[in-house]
């Protein structure tokens, strides 16, 4: 039987496994779907796909750094405790600087990159049969500086900040790093901020300050207030910077004779609906078995 687009997109929705590995499995059983599935739960693949299905929302933030190259993934587990395992470490530590040497960011491209003699998606099959848990590559972001300085910095496992400088040192574009993994804002100048954004805010001002009952050139001077704060709460440079609250942002960089490029900041699990599990509720049901 020839081996279709149709039956490796088949074999995949049942086992969770990647293209490449389906279609191999049924190249070898000549298209035979249910010998397929057999034989990668033999082998221990099919295993592994079955945890794919499990929420992965841990995890750590990776990087790799040439000094004027640098990337960052957020790679998922299912526990903080196998977030810390030493293979866990490994395993991202290799992804990374595989996929900063190769400059790519798509996670399927990434899975096809060759790391430990096999390819990345070969290796994280690998970890799953042998840690127990889901484990996934969710995104990664490259940054590129021939100007300056990439920064990074980690808090804990799972913020992970690249702060990219014209002019300035490591030690600079650190701290500025380690401010945006503490404050978490928006955009680095207030003119970044989204046209839509802004329009909704202002809606939401305009609606408290009508309630106030004042004149309406006072209402707008409200509203143009609020607004200005907003901005300014949202945007990286004009922030208080947490280590010295009595200048901002703009002022520490500038002071150092360097200028901001721009940030990325990715914390682990963000956007990821997690299972909620009542452990109490579980205990009583297995007690009624």
């Amino acid at each position: 039987m020839a081996v279709t687009a149709a039956l490796v997109k088949e074999l995949r929705e049942r086992t969770g496994l990647g293209m490449m590995e389906c279609k191999k499995a049924l190249v070898e059983t000549n298209g035979d779907i249910e010998v397929a599935i057999e034989n990668l739960r033999k082998s221990g693949q099919a295993k592994a796909a079955k945890k794919a299905g499990r929420v992965a929302a841990e995890g750590k933030v990776a990087f790799a750094n040439t000094g004027d190259k640098a990337i960052m993934l957020e790679i998922n587990c299912e526990t903080d405790f196998v977030a810390r395992d030493d293979n866990f470490e490994a395993f991202s530590a290799k992804v990374a600087a595989a996929a900063l040497e190769a400059g790519v960011t798509d996670v399927a491209q990434i899975a096809e990159l060759e790391i430990d003699g096999g390819t990345v998606e070969s290796v994280r099959q690998g970890l799953i049969q042998k840690i127990g848990e889901n484990i996934q590559i969710r995104r990664a972001e490259i940054v590129e500086n021939v100007e300056g300085v990439i920064g990074e910095y980690a808090h804990g496992l799972k913020i992970g900040v690249l702060v990219a400088l014209k002019g300035g040192d490591e030690a600079l574009s650190k701290d500025v790093a380690m401010h945006v993994a503490a404050t978490n804002p928006m955009v680095a100048h207030s003119d970044d901020i989204p046209a839509e954004i802004i329009e909704k805010e202002k809606d939401i001002f305009v609606a408290q300050a009508q309630e106030s009952g004042k004149p309406a050139e006072i209402i707008e001077k409200m509203i143009q207030g609020r607004l200005g704060k907003f901005k300014k709460e949202v945007s990286l440079v004009d922030q208080p910077f947490v280590k010295n609250p009595d200048i901002t942002v703009a002022k520490l960089i500038k002071d150092a004779g360097a200028e901001l490029i721009g940030f990325t900041r990715f914390e682990v699990g963000e956007g990821i609906e997690k299972e909620e599990t009542d452990f109490a509720a579980e205990v009583a049901a297995a007690a009624k078995v």
